[in-house]
């Protein structure tokens, strides 16, 4: 009787230990430098992550392209390369058009809503367009526009004979279509190939702008809403398909809608900031656009809509019916641009 009652007792006392949780050890990939406010909040979405797990599901934040390049992460994520990248999908023309909405000229107002509108609206399209990876969330960086060394660009004809670094796929496409030359490079890239003068000019967020040292090779500086750029943090597959449903449910809680736009507004304050530290320097002229400007770079914008529509049509899906419900999750969290 006494063995069988210890016995027991020695049953119950392992039990929990079999019960708990695997621990996971996260590798968290990104492109930028560590004082970027993308660092802070891949940080603080690990914590969250770890708390909700009750601990067993830790990260580790590689910035600056430790481990890849930044035109690779979308594929670290799918070969486990890491475990959660930080993927720009304008990076790739044509691999992720569906998303390439977002990128549309004058279409988003604001960081914080914006990445909300995307996000909102992407989740749909995600599992199809970007099947290798487990799909976090999307969000976007506050509107910016054009900086160049030596000419200023006031209306659409200024870019013509310009070599210019975009942002993204539709960017590059627009550059193309007013009569400049892209030139390809990664965002901690850009100040190099502007002072070597391999590019004139950069499409490029403000705060940005001073943390990558681009305003040091920059004269003149559009302040306009002309783009955004969309951009997506994804999960390993197997990685996630391999944690128990608590632990899937911790990284479900960290990747929905409303964390998009805690990611989106916080980068958005970064970036914002940056226009009157941009003013603040000598020898820089920052300018905004009258109406008449305006309206000539919406004109100049529209064949871009045909051009991406013709990528979505390709996916077999509406491009139509995509961009109009667009428009309308970004007008439901005050973003859509006027």
């Amino acid at each position: 009787m006494r063995k069988a009652c210890l016995a027991l007792l020695l049953a119950a006392s392992v039990t929990p230990a079999f019960a708990q949780d695997k621990t996971f050890d996260l590798k968290i990939s990104h492109w930028v430098p560590a004082s970027h406010p993308l660092q802070k909040s891949l940080e603080d979405w690990a914590a969250a992550v770890e708390r909700d797990s009750g601990g067993t599901i830790k990260g580790k934040v590689f910035p600056a392209q430790q481990l890849g390049k930044a035109f690779d992460h979308y594929d670290m994520a799918r070969d486990g390369i890491a475990d959660v990248t930080y993927v720009n999908p304008g990076y790739q023309p044509g691999r992720f058009p569906i998303i390439g909405a977002g990128e549309l000229p004058f279409l988003v107002s604001d960081a914080k809503g914006g990445s909300m509108g995307l996000d909102a609206w992407y989740r749909k399209y995600a599992e199809k367009e970007m099947k290798d990876v487990k799909y976090c969330l999307a969000f976007v960086h506050s509107p910016s526009s054009f900086h160049s060394r030596t000419k200023k660009i006031v209306v659409p004809e200024d870019v013509k004979g310009l070599k210019i670094r975009p942002a993204h796929a539709t960017m590059a496409n627009f550059v193309t279509s007013l009569g400049g030359t892209n030139v390809q490079s990664s965002a901690p890239e850009v100040r190099d190939i502007i002072e070597r003068g391999v590019a004139d000019g950069v499409t490029f967020p403000w705060g940005s702008l001073v943390l990558f040292g681009i305003d040091k090779v920059t004269k003149y500086h559009m302040d306009a809403p002309l783009y955004v750029t969309t951009f997506v943090f994804v999960m390993n597959k197997d990685k996630y398909n391999a944690m128990s449903d608590k632990q899937k449910a911790a990284i479900d809680k960290n990747c929905t809608t409303e964390m998009a736009g805690v990611v989106g507004e916080h980068w958005g304050k970064f970036e914002d900031a940056g226009i009157d530290k941009v003013k603040a320097e000598e020898g820089h002229e920052v300018y905004k656009l009258n109406p008449e400007q305006t309206a000539s770079w919406k004109k100049a914008a529209e064949p871009l809509v045909k051009t991406w529509g013709d990528g979505v049509k390709k996916t077999g899906a509406d491009p139509d019916a995509a961009l109009a419900d667009l428009k309308a999750s970004l007008k439901k969290h005050n973003a859509l641009a006027e």
